[in-house]
């Protein structure tokens, strides 16, 4: 018999682990010896266990800090690293190819075919050209014109699968109860808490296909509500991809945001309203030179402030979305936005305030000066950003999450809450898109 092909999977606890399930778990021709993890605290020093894993790995697999990858490539005689995480600018991407070849293994980035499932239903999938750009409201809106149609819909999540693998395989969630149950992060509230406030279903966890089997059960129509800017999971029927004209330019160089960009039906280009229209023109230019006949829609996504009376003169502690301004890059969200229009007196520097992992986070990403990412993989991180905010020297916390800090948190001042939906502008619009769908599926 030929020897096996020995893996190793970059991966950040999402992508690595569907790439696993759909095409090395149970293929003889493979051995993974190991995954490794980055972006997400406290991944690594894990197994992917057995119960997962199938027949060919009883022990379960190693979960392991990449920050060792050239060191597991040649004490584990690696032959091919398989890089499965996403949000990541070329030459990224290309500096773990360099690690990999100089330690002795091949490289690679897998695509659709061998990765991406096949539904009895129809699936719209909404990604993204990066974290932070609006796929969330934007997959909102399109659950909202579904279900008014009669049509009954369910969300699937990208994977965030921080705590028990084995628990977490299917996740249903349709109440707060679910995600008390579920003990769940502030990552995952915020992408379930919406849906469950517009009375939706979300499905995650980690294995999909699992999940598709489960969901279709239930739903006339499919969204896969994709994470970072991943390419999806199930094989689309509507391909949705938003461009974020703030960040001109990532379209077209990070991976594999360029890739959704390619694949993509439809293209909306979001907060039109915020950005420069050269930058907006950029955007258009590098999304028409890679795939020249889609269809692109222009959107905005103004806010909706409670009490916003309350920011005035005030010395305000800023708390955006984790993922948004800490991997995505982005110095500011929503937040900090709302604090600025409504007229803070003074928006306050949150570092010195930080404890714990709060601090390592701000270190890693030194492009944040002027807010809190709500960082909350696990329960401790969790205390630890409840114990910055009390100890912040301000009077309110305005908060650009799109969850109710208050229900993960106690803390001891008021927080005021920024909401943002989708809202397009000009023609085409989503409802043209949404309803062509509809009449070509037969719905």
């Amino acid at each position: 018999m030929a020897e096996k092909t020995r893996v190793v999977i970059l991966g950040a606890a999402g992508r690595d682990f569907h790439n696993f399930n759909t095409y090395f778990r149970d293929n003889e021709q493979f051995d993974v010896v190991a995954f490794t993890a980055t972006q997400i605290p406290d991944i690594e020093g894990r197994k992917y266990p057995p119960e997962l894993a199938g027949k060919l790995y009883p022990e379960g697999i190693p979960i392991l800090a990449e920050d060792d990858l050239p060191q597991i490539i040649k004490e584990k005689d690696v032959d091919l690293a398989v890089l499965a995480y996403s949000d990541l600018p070329y030459e990224y991407v290309m500096e773990r190819s360099a690690m990999a070849n100089s330690a002795g293994a091949d490289f690679m980035l897998m695509g659709p075919k061998h990765t991406m499932i096949e539904s009895s239903k129809p699936v719209i999938a909404v990604c993204a050209v990066r974290t932070g750009c609006g796929k969330s409201q934007t997959s909102r809106k399109i659950f909202r014109m579904l279900r008014d149609r009669g049509l009954k819909v369910v969300s699937i999540r990208h994977p965030m699968p921080y705590g028990d693998l084995v628990k977490q395989k299917v996740q249903r969630f349709a109440s707060y109860e679910d995600l008390d149950k579920n003990e769940c992060t502030i990552e995952e509230r915020e992408e379930y808490e919406p849906y469950i406030d517009m009375g939706g279903i979300v499905y995650a966890g980690v294995d999909y296909e699992a999940i598709l089997r489960e969901a279709e059960k239930e739903a006339d129509v499919i969204i896969w509500d994709g994470g970072n800017n991943d390419f999806a999971f199930y094989k689309p029927d509507l391909y949705i991809t938003v461009a974020d004209p703030l960040r001109p330019g990532d379209e077209i160089s990070y991976y594999p945001g360029e890739v959704n960009v390619r694949l993509a039906d439809v293209v909306v280009i979001n907060k039109v309203e915020s950005a420069d229209p050269y930058d907006i023109e950029e955007v258009r230019e590098n999304i028409r030179a890679v795939n020249p006949t889609v269809k692109i829609i222009d959107a905005a996504s103004p806010l909706t402030v409670e009490n916003p009376e309350q920011i005035g003169g005030k010395r305000v502690l800023v708390v955006e979305d984790g993922p948004t301004v800490t991997h995505g890059g982005m110095e500011y969200g929503a937040g900090y936005v709302a604090a600025v229009k409504f007229g803070a007196g003074e928006i306050i520097d949150p570092k010195p305030y930080a404890v714990g992992s709060i601090i390592d986070t701000f270190e890693k990403y030194t492009h944040l000066e002027h807010v809190l990412p709500a960082m909350g993989y696990g329960e401790r991180q969790m205390k630890e950003l409840e114990e910055t905010i009390n100890k912040a020297e301000c009077d309110i916390v305005v908060s650009g999450t799109p969850i109710d800090l208050n229900r993960v948190v106690k803390v001891n001042k008021p927080i005021i809450h920024v909401k943002y939906e989708l809202q397009e502008i000009g023609k085409p619009d989503l409802k043209d898109v949404i309803e062509k769908f509809v009449k070509e599926k037969g719905l």
